[in-house]
């Protein structure tokens, strides 16, 4: 029997997305399965999906005639072909186009637009859901919208975040003093900066707790298009919070953590819940 050969789909490449792509990987991999990760080269180096013994090959996150025709010849002789997210699927559905290779689709996150923009996202989760043979998603009601767009078969298939890899070096102290929380309580926090995650709420609460002695810290980790407002914000009403940028791994940041913070007005199956919780750090969400 050959060897079955799947091809993973990454766009942008969110932690969240990435990271489950690298155990998916790795797992296929150790069931003999060959893997081939295409995504953009920066999200290679952030992650390292040749580590899992997969092949790696870069594609844009673009949906150009040259970007698809590259993902094209890197579906040739797939098996399975598993996209992660909705510009991922959509720009595979082009590039599968004519062939008989079944599509896989996880739909990680839901996405917010208003006006124009709205109807192309509808659009877009059209075509993605009925291109794909089988949509995943991590919340029921993704699976329900995939099936009001249209998707032929839509199943609940949650995503688990990849148990964290340690040093074993418990270096919850030093941790603690390069954020600036030695003496006073660490709130830790983690999402992409969207309007979605509710960090515009958090920054209300940490408006209130600058009366407590000592001031708690909230920590911030993460990227996105609200930043500069956020951090606006911060300057403007002297908040204590902190915003660190993305980071590959939040294990090291919540082990110093006194308590995990989750503000957002929607998640599909949350990586900082999830780790909290089997971390046993206090979580607090909405």
């Amino acid at each position: 029997m050959s060897q079955l050969r799947t091809v993973q789909v990454l766009g942008g490449g969110s932690a969240g997305s990435s990271a489950h792509v690298g155990s998916l990987a790795a797992g296929l991999v150790a069931r003999g399965v060959q893997v081939t990760v295409c995504a953009p080269p920066a999200v290679d180096r952030a992650h390292d999906f040749t580590a899992t013994g997969a092949r790696f090959l870069p594609v844009p996150r673009r949906s150009d005639p040259a970007a698809v025709a590259a993902l094209r010849v890197a579906c040739t002789g797939a098996d399975v072909v598993h996209a992660h997210g909705l510009h991922a699927a959509a720009r595979t559905a082009l590039a599968l186009s004519g062939r008989a290779v079944p599509l896989v689709m996880t739909w990680h996150t839901r996405r917010y637009a208003e006006g124009a923009r709205r109807q192309i996202l509808h659009l877009l989760e059209r075509r993605a859901a009925r291109a794909a043979s089988v949509v995943l998603a991590p919340s029921s009601d993704l699976v329900d919208r995939a099936r009001e767009r249209g998707a032929r078969d839509a199943r609940l298939a949650p995503v688990v975040v990849p148990h964290p890899r340690s040093d074993g070096t418990g270096g919850e102290g030093k941790v603690r003093a390069e954020l600036g929380a030695v003496d006073r309580p660490l709130l830790m926090a983690v999402g992409s900066l969207a309007p979605h995650h509710g960090f515009d709420v958090l920054l209300d609460a940490a408006r209130v707790w600058r009366r407590l002695d000592p001031v708690p810290l909230l920590v911030i980790a993460g990227e996105g298009r609200d930043r500069n407002a956020l951090q606006r914000r911060i300057r403007d009403e002297q908040l204590p919070v902190t915003l660190i940028g993305g980071r590959d791994t939040v294990g090291e940041l919540l082990a110093a953590a006194d308590l995990a913070v989750l503000p957002s007005r929607w998640e599909g199956r949350s990586p900082l819940a999830q780790e909290a919780l089997r971390s046993g750090v206090p979580l607090v969400a909405t």
